[in-house]
């Protein structure tokens, strides 16, 4: 039996003890449903092989090839994966759309006694769930933008907010991207599809009658693009600046980008990104401090000198008119604080 999938919200609702994804492992790489695991039942070397067969020889001694390759595949994924499955164990199998590949596998998986069930559609069918949901509807909720300059600690503060209970959207996290030019983090970025994915499921979670608070951001996190809808109401949702010394910035910068104060090359590297922006000396500055370890100093120059003067022009070609919250400090209570005093003005934003 095919599951028609109707909302990003059913899955959960559905019960299935696993999700089965069948495609070839760059497919599954590149975005794939909520908790899916991941059982080719043709590789990607061989997904490619059956489609060549497929268009230079014949349709049919391509099924042939491939219901070889998928029998195959199957017994490997009988004998190792799901080797410890109950009697009882009832999976959700899907694929990229047409459904053979999953109907296959769930035919021999329904043959064992398993109840299994394929999604009608396959992942294009949850793929269309996201883009209604991302590119046809407006944000769910009320927005509020938590803005400030480089080091102002926003990242942390969403996530002090949402241990009070707020309403965060963690825009970087899910982009697993930093949002500059030094953001990138291990292991790299989601694809777009994936980090859509990932921000329609957070926006199926939040309650329309409350606030929810997202950092400011620029329309891409790296190299994920924040969908127009997404977009469009933080343009126009109430802002609140962080106004914190370029000095306590600066700290807390070295605290936060431990990793990449940790790797000299690849700090070295970053930096020498930012040559044509600025001038040689001003560049070769940079590279000093940072091979001579004085990291602090090196943040400082760079939020006075790039990140800052960008800041400014950014908010000068905006009509929007932020409230502003003063910090001293951006310690562990100079946070708490902060952290106590946007809560407390978020009911009056909206």
């Amino acid at each position: 039996m095919a599951i028609t999938l109707t909302s990003l919200t059913q899955l959960a609702d559905l019960g299935f003890d696993d999700i089965i994804d069948v495609r070839a492992p760059a497919e599954w790489a590149d975005d794939h449903l909520p908790g899916a695991m991941n059982l080719p039942v043709l590789d990607d070397t061989e997904r490619a092989l059956v489609g060549t067969i497929y268009k230079q020889d014949s349709p049919f001694r391509a099924r042939k090839v491939g219901a070889a390759l998928v029998a195959a595949n199957a017994a490997r994924h009988l004998q190792g994966a799901l080797a410890d499955k109950p009697g009882g164990w009832r999976p959700l199998v899907y694929c990229w759309r047409g459904g053979q590949r999953s109907g296959s596998f769930a035919s021999i998986l329904g043959q064992i006694g398993w109840r299994v069930e394929t999604v009608a559609g396959g992942y294009k069918a949850w793929r269309a769930l996201v883009i209604n949901a991302l590119y046809e509807q407006g944000f769910p909720a009320p927005v509020v933008v938590l803005d400030g300059n480089t080091g102002s600690a926003k990242t942390e503060i969403l996530a002090r907010l949402a241990a009070l209970g707020v309403q965060v959207l963690d825009l970087e996290g899910l982009a697993r991207h930093r949002g500059s030019i030094f953001g990138a983090m291990p292991g790299g970025q989601p694809s777009q599809k994936a980090f859509e994915g990932a921000l329609a499921m957070q926006m199926t979670r939040f309650d329309p009658t409350r606030v929810v608070v997202v950092e400011a951001e620029s329309s891409k996190v790296g190299n994920c693009r924040v969908p127009p809808g997404l977009w469009k109401a933080m343009q126009a949702a109430p802002r609140v600046t962080i106004a914190a010394p370029l000095a306590e910035r600066a700290a807390y910068l070295v605290r936060a980008y431990g990793d990449l104060v940790a790797d000299d090359a690849r700090l070295s590297a970053v930096i020498g990104l930012l040559r044509g922006q600025h001038p040689t000396e001003v560049v070769d500055g940079w590279q000093r401090m940072a091979a001579q370890g004085d990291h602090t100093d090196l943040a400082a120059d760079l939020m006075a000198q790039h990140y800052d003067p960008r800041y400014a022009k950014h908010r000068a070609r905006s009509a929007a008119h932020p409230h502003e919250i003063k910090a001293e400090l951006l310690d562990d209570a100079g946070l708490d604080r902060l952290t106590g005093e946007l809560a407390s003005l978020l009911p009056r934003l909206t």
